[in-house]
Protein backbone atom coordinates (compact mmCIF):
# COMPACT_ATOMS: atom_id res chain seq x y z
CA UNK A 1 0.00 0.00 0.00
CA UNK A 2 2.71 2.63 1.06
CA UNK A 3 4.55 1.34 -2.10
CA UNK A 4 2.09 2.38 -4.46
CA UNK A 5 1.33 5.78 -2.64
CA UNK A 6 4.63 6.40 -3.09
CA UNK A 7 4.96 5.03 -6.77
CA UNK A 8 1.85 7.37 -7.77
CA UNK A 9 3.22 10.88 -5.97
CA UNK A 10 6.40 10.23 -7.45
CA UNK A 11 4.41 10.01 -10.89
CA UNK A 12 2.50 12.92 -10.15
CA UNK A 13 5.36 15.09 -9.40
CA UNK A 14 7.18 13.76 -12.17
CA UNK A 15 4.15 15.14 -14.39
CA UNK A 16 3.83 18.25 -13.07
CA UNK A 17 7.75 19.02 -13.24
CA UNK A 18 7.55 17.90 -17.22
CA UNK A 19 3.85 20.01 -17.53
CA UNK A 20 5.74 23.10 -16.00
CA UNK A 21 9.13 23.20 -17.76
CA UNK A 22 7.48 22.59 -21.44
CA UNK A 23 7.55 25.77 -24.08
CA UNK A 24 4.17 28.11 -23.89
CA UNK A 25 1.46 26.61 -26.32
CA UNK A 26 -1.07 28.35 -27.93
CA UNK A 27 -4.90 27.60 -27.82
CA UNK A 28 -6.86 26.01 -30.37
CA UNK A 29 -8.83 28.37 -32.30
CA UNK A 30 -12.83 27.89 -31.76
CA UNK A 31 -15.14 26.51 -34.66
CA UNK A 32 -16.39 30.01 -36.51
CA UNK A 33 -13.77 32.37 -35.01
CA UNK A 34 -10.40 33.53 -37.02
CA UNK A 35 -7.51 33.85 -34.69
CA UNK A 36 -3.95 35.02 -35.05
CA UNK A 37 -1.00 33.19 -32.80
CA UNK A 38 1.98 35.95 -32.89
CA UNK A 39 4.88 34.47 -31.62
CA UNK A 40 8.07 36.50 -30.06
CA UNK A 41 11.78 36.44 -29.47
CA UNK A 42 11.86 36.50 -26.29
CA UNK A 43 9.70 37.93 -22.74
CA UNK A 44 9.49 41.52 -23.93
CA UNK A 45 7.77 40.80 -26.90
CA UNK A 46 9.49 43.29 -29.06
CA UNK A 47 10.59 41.18 -31.72
CA UNK A 48 8.03 38.99 -33.42
CA UNK A 49 9.62 36.13 -34.87
CA UNK A 50 6.35 34.31 -36.41
CA UNK A 51 3.09 34.07 -36.77
CA UNK A 52 0.27 31.35 -37.25
CA UNK A 53 -3.26 32.53 -39.09
CA UNK A 54 -6.32 30.39 -38.73
CA UNK A 55 -9.45 31.63 -40.90
CA UNK A 56 -12.96 30.52 -40.39
CA UNK A 57 -12.87 27.90 -42.54
CA UNK A 58 -9.88 25.89 -40.91
CA UNK A 59 -7.31 27.22 -43.10
CA UNK A 60 -4.64 27.89 -41.42
CA UNK A 61 -1.31 29.44 -42.66
CA UNK A 62 2.22 30.11 -40.93
CA UNK A 63 5.29 31.98 -41.76
CA UNK A 64 8.56 31.98 -39.14
CA UNK A 65 9.14 29.77 -35.97
CA UNK A 66 7.45 28.72 -33.00
CA UNK A 67 8.28 30.05 -29.67
CA UNK A 68 7.28 29.90 -26.41
CA UNK A 69 6.54 33.55 -26.39
CA UNK A 70 3.29 33.75 -27.96
CA UNK A 71 0.08 36.46 -27.79
CA UNK A 72 -3.42 35.00 -28.96
CA UNK A 73 -5.93 36.71 -30.72
CA UNK A 74 -9.70 35.42 -31.71
CA UNK A 75 -12.64 37.13 -32.96
CA UNK A 76 -15.84 35.40 -34.61
CA UNK A 77 -16.06 34.93 -37.93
Amino acid sequence: MIRRLLFATVLALAAVTTVATGPAQARACKYNYTCVTVFYSDSTHTTVVGEKYEDCVGEVDMWGVRSGYIEFYESPC
